[in-house]
């Protein structure tokens, strides 16, 4: 089984990169976990898919389990709910060193590492991402939180796994939209970061979105080395790590103002890259045929590349609200060459002249 390692120290953990291999994860968290009692956080999706076969494999290798369903979705990430799975883990006898195991998208591993980070001051935690968006973005880095109900992601910390379990075979099993999603976050990191990653897409995109084995794990775990690599040069965003924020910036505010259920998160980050290009394009970081190139490679994988009816004042003091901002500044990642953005200061008048 392929991996990869996180370094972070002391904190440091492996992604593991399988294809149907379920049967074998009960060993592999045993090796990473300090006891054998653990709590499966999953959603109602996931759960028929997955769970037995997660279920059984730890059962087989002595762990004691008790698991939690919750609603799929961006409305159970909330205070609400973390007290609830919190209770439960209470409940379900918990202890100092009891694990959680997170099985499912972004928002599983959200809320259920946020769990783990709050239980009894903080217990370990396994990500075993189901999306292609949670395998190569929410589930590596340590980011655990819930949302508020005019922001996202505002309650929080930075709190790491002791593993991920990346199997490529559960992405047959989510449907194109979800996939999408996560293609968006993985051009993300061709922009920002590694320009081969970019052209690759380009190259192979018709394979990838036919979910070629060989071409779905080159960039997965491509994009799974870039965010662990930026994570262990800076772990809690003091500086570099700022960069993976490139489209979030507008795509939080348009997740924000749609109440979370018009866009997906990737749909909405790739609405938010193309107007980050445009306004790089607009202030001269990028060319005209550079900015094309974006744009063209995101409308091709048939990502949405504008918002519909929102009002653009509304989308800039969503920006405004939003936890990325420093001192009233509005901070955008934009793009400044093959593989390179820079953070810059950016006045609301700028913003408003490239929102239609």
């Amino acid at each position: 089984m392929d991996f990869i390692t996180v370094d972070l120290k002391e904190k440091s953990y492996p992604i593991y990169f399988a294809y149907d291999s379920f049967d074998k994860l009960g060993e592999i968290v045993k090796k990473h976990v300090r006891s054998s009692k653990t709590f499966i956080i999953t959603d109602s999706i996931v759960y028929p898919l997955y769970f037995e076969k997660l279920n059984e494999s730890l059962t087989k290798s002595g762990f004691n389990v008790s698991y939690e369903v919750i609603p799929p979705g961006e409305p159970s990430k909330t205070m609400e709910m973390a007290q609830r799975l919190l209770e439960k883990a209470y409940d379900n006898g918990l202890l100092r060193d009891s694990s959680v195991i997170a099985l499912g998208g972004g928002v599983v591993g959200d809320i259920a590492g946020f769990v783990a980070a709050t239980y009894m001051r903080g217990i370990d935690f396994v990500q075993i991402p189901t999306t292609l968006l949670a395998q190569v973005d929410s589930s590596v880095g340590g980011k655990v939180g819930v949302n508020l109900k005019k922001g996202k992601n505002i309650v929080g910390a930075f709190y790491q796994p002791k593993m991920v379990y990346i199997d490529i075979s559960v992405l047959k099993t989510i449907n194109k939209r979800e996939i999408l999603g996560g293609l968006a976050e993985i051009i993300k990191y061709g922009i920002i970061w590694d320009f081969d990653l970019f052209e690759y897409i380009e190259n192979n995109l018709h394979e990838i979105l036919n979910l070629k084995e060989d071409k779905l794990t080159h960039i997965i775990k491509k994009s799974c080395e870039i965010k662990g690599k930026i994570v262990s040069l800076d772990e809690k965003e003091e500086n570099l790590r700022s960069i993976l924020n490139f489209g979030h910036t507008v795509g939080h505010a348009i997740e924000a103002l749609t109440g979370y259920q018009k866009y997906i998160h990737g749909e909405a980050v790739a609405i938010g890259m193309v107007y980050a290009c445009k306004l790089a394009l607009d202030l001269g970081y990028i060319n005209e045929k550079y900015f094309e190139r974006i744009f063209s490679l995101i409308q091709k994988t048939g990502l949405p590349t504008d918002y519909e009816d929102l009002p653009k004042e509304n989308i800039v003091e969503a920006i405004k609200l939003d936890k990325k901002s420093r001192e009233s500044k509005i901070n955008f990642v934009l793009p400044s060459g093959f593989g390179k953005v820079e953070v810059i200061s950016v006045k609301k008048e700028e913003i408003l002249k490239v929102l239609k």
